[in-house]
């Protein structure tokens, strides 16, 4: 194999590890067009043709990508997102409900906390799901069921 050759298929190689680290595809599609320009060069193409070769193939292949399901990221509102708001998904304590409204302390402060619409009143622990400017919006948290190992 030309030297042509291997400099196509150690790119491939090094963009599937570096994709693998961070699991987006993207850069496996980009190895797709360096294995393509490596059977270009194994064809006999031209340097210049193994080159457009590689983008042609690489650009189809993200814009493939882009237009399936695994190309598309679904967008959550920040408001209700917990990577942007770390309150989601933590616990509070509610003593008592005024028409499905409350105030308590939470994180040293007092709050705002409204129901979630069908969510009961009579919980012993809530699990806020909602941050509406300062109004924490919960919901009933589930305890967490244990299975009993059979003997």
């Amino acid at each position: 194999m030309a030297p042509g050759g291997l400099f196509w298929w150690v790119g491939a190689g090094v963009l599937i590890v570096l994709e693998l680290l961070s699991g987006t595809f993207y850069l496996l599609m980009i190895a797709l067009g360096c294995i393509a320009a490596a059977i270009a060069h194994i064809a006999g193409a031209t340097a210049d043709v193994q080159f457009a070769v590689a983008a042609v193939v690489a650009l189809a292949a993200v814009l493939v990508l882009r237009r399936s399901r695994f190309g598309r990221k679904a967008r959550k509102e920040a408001s209700r997102n917990p990577d942007v708001n770390l309150d989601i998904g933590q616990t509070l304590t509610v003593p008592a409900w005024q028409q499905r409204r409350a105030r308590v302390t939470y994180r040293g402060a007092q709050w705002d906390v409204e129901l979630a619409p069908g969510e009961p009143e009579d919980a012993q622990t809530y699990e806020i799901t909602e941050l509406r400017g300062s109004c924490l919006v919960v919901a009933a948290k589930q305890p967490a069921r244990h299975h009993a190992k059979p003997l």
